[in-house]
């Protein structure tokens, strides 16, 4: 198979389970239709796949009106796994082997909500950093120790690339159009999407402390729901202890069993994730923000927040539209 060069198009295989996720599948889409409509040109294409050719629906009960085959549709640059919510029950050995052979033909994989769970299953993400829906990640990660599974948004690791459900995977695609053709189109496609903000690959997705936690560990969801309601004024151990009616060595043994962390740190890396979210998200003076989140100096503030996020504070304020941390890898995989 011929790869993809940046000056033609780049060739996109988009392979549905049944009762896959249409907001993941759409919205990777619609940044390829956009990206073709501003430019004037047609840098993307894009075909519908299933294992079989056959029609499939969606969770929602709707279905794509023209779908193919592999051998019908391609040849791709790339395809993704579209999954949904029953991923485990749609993951034949026809999927299997179908995945195989795309791999085979050097073709860049991706998987779209729990379709990363299809490459999985195919051995096609061992010793690749990877992420998933929150709700499979746990799992997964247990199970599938040759894969390091992380908590972002989407994960671009060389020829794979792999992504959280719902609109995730408009931030993924705006990565991969932004390495190939710049960060203008990308802020014009997001002005056209009405986003605030374009999510990079160190985002990472939100997912419930009940789900990390469990749902026996009640006490610990109410001492972090007591963490949340006080960023500006953080309370003492000793204050979170007395509320939630724990001894401070049993609140300790909470957190340290269920998140592998103390509750200090969890209640700093809190308080930083929101100092990012009011950095990107609003004009607020990092002064303003320093105090908005609880910490006493900026200095203090800018010391913790390179340690967790690896840059200054002052770097979050780059031109809308950009997109960081995310790697050549892809658009050297196509100009191969």
């Amino acid at each position: 198979m011929v790869s993809a060069t940046l000056s033609s198009v780049t060739r996109v295989g988009f392979l549905l389970l049944n009762e896959f996720t249409m907001i993941a599948f759409s919205s990777a889409i619609e940044v390829l239709r956009m990206a073709n409509h501003i430019s004037g040109k047609p840098l993307y294409s894009w075909s519908v796949i299933s294992a079989d050719g056959q029609p499939v629906a969606s969770s929602n009960g709707l279905a794509p009106a023209q779908i193919g085959t592999y051998e019908e549709s391609g040849p791709f640059d790339m395809v993704f796994v579209c999954g949904g919510t029953n991923v485990t029950r749609f993951v034949d050995d026809k999927v299997l082997a179908l995945l195989r052979r795309i791999a085979h033909d050097k073709v860049i994989l991706g998987g779209l909500c729990t379709g990363t769970y299809a490459l999985v299953k195919a051995g096609l993400l061992n010793g690749y950093r990877a992420t998933i829906h929150w709700e499979n990640l746990s799992a997964l990660r247990e199970a599938h120790g040759r894969i390091h599974f992380v908590e972002e948004l989407f994960v671009i690791d060389r020829d794979r690339i792999t992504c959280t459900g719902g609109i995730a995977p408009i931030d993924m695609m705006l990565a991969v159009v932004r390495e190939r053709c710049g960060k203008t189109l990308v802020a014009e496609i997001s002005e056209q999407f009405i986003l605030e903000r374009v999510r990079d690959s160190k985002d990472r997705q939100h997912i419930p402390l009940a789900a990390r936690a469990g749902c026996n560990r009640k006490a610990l969801v109410e001492v972090a729901a007591l963490m949340e309601a006080n960023i500006e004024e953080p309370l003492s151990l000793e204050e979170l202890s007395q509320l939630a009616g724990l001894s401070q060595r049993h609140l300790q043994r909470l957190f340290r069993e269920a998140l592998q962390v103390t509750p200090s740190h969890y209640y700093l890396e809190l308080r930083l994730r929101r100092a990012r979210e009011l950095l990107l998200q609003t004009q607020m003076s990092i002064t303003n923000i320093t105090v908005a989140c609880g910490f006493q100096s900026a200095c203090h503030f800018s010391k913790c927040y390179r340690a967790l996020f690896g840059k200054p504070p002052s770097s979050e304020r780059r031109p809308q539209g950009t997109v960081a941390g995310v790697g050549k890898s892809v658009v050297h995989h196509l100009a191969a």
